[in-house]
């Protein structure tokens, strides 16, 4: 009979613990349930206000939506940051309802958590601004080379330098070492701008003034053209960025830009020649 009354006690304390725990899971689940709702709506409510002024049809017009679609994500300004406004409130909620169970050795953390959240999405936000600004700053390189007939790469390169930059500024927001990222983009830019000032610093002078005459050849000549440069005759094929291709009727020769330049060219009307422009 006696080890009746330590298990009455017992049973007693475990009573008044669920009981005084129950009522902390009750609210812990209103405080979800009734949060969640909540952050749903005002992810909504943050998605129409930015599109009633007008914040999808300024990022389709500065290619925001593309760069959004490049890395996985809805093609909609408004709706990607209502989305990331409720993920937001959802998280705080989670953690709200965590600590009101009691978990003393969760608080720390969560606080911790809900403090970092900020850092979070300015690091996010930092990304997406680089990935849009990137692109467009690619699109501005590749035009410029284009016109000046640049068969160099350079967009691409131009693009992950604005990129890394972004990315190196985002680290730093989540506290993280920037050291190891700063190298990696050094040995980067070394070994793409390595080759080119290698190859112009070798003899490639001729190279670079051939690639800047392209652009006022292709201005001037058309391909179809019949031409004679000196004592050579044949109709041009093709104007490449370094040199212009004249088709002969026995051979293919490419004459260098500068010397189209350089040299008086005859353009040849008539029968075997182009027509008159």
């Amino acid at each position: 009979m006696p080890p009746v009354a330590p298990l009455a006690s017992i049973l007693d304390q475990a009573g008044n613990s669920l009981g005084g725990f129950l009522p902390r899971v009750g609210g812990a689940l209103v405080l979800l349930v009734v949060g969640w709702v909540v952050a749903w709506l005002v992810g909504r409510a943050v998605s129409r206000i930015l599109l009633k002024l007008g914040a999808n049809d300024l990022a389709e017009r500065w290619k925001v939506h593309d760069a959004l679609e490049r890395i996985g994500l809805e093609r909609s300004l408004c709706k990607v940051a209502g989305s990331a406004v409720r993920i937001t409130l959802r998280l705080v909620v989670v953690f709200a309802a965590l600590s009101l169970l009691g978990l003393q050795f969760l608080s720390q953390s969560l606080n911790e958590g809900v403090l970092f959240l900020p850092k979070v999405l300015a690091a996010l936000a930092l990304v997406l601004i680089g990935v849009v600004l990137a692109a467009f700053v690619r699109d501005r390189v590749d035009r410029t080379a284009t016109q000046w007939d640049l068969p160099i790469p350079l967009g691409p390169v131009f693009q992950g330098v604005v990129l890394a930059i972004f990315i190196i500024t985002a680290a730093s927001q989540l506290t993280i070492s920037t050291g190891l990222l700063m190298l990696l983009v050094a040995i980067l830019l070394a070994a793409v701008t390595a080759p080119f000032a290698i190859a112009f610093g070798l003899g490639g002078r001729d190279v670079a003034r051939s690639l800047s005459a392209g652009r006022y050849v292709r201005a001037a000549f058309t391909e179809g053209q019949m031409i004679r440069v000196d004592d050579v005759r044949g109709r041009v094929e093709s104007i490449e960025p370094s040199a212009t291709v004249l088709r002969t009727p026995t051979e293919t020769i490419r004459v260098p830009n500068h010397v189209m330049l350089e040299r008086t060219v005859v353009i040849e009307h008539g029968e075997d020649g182009a027509e008159p422009g």
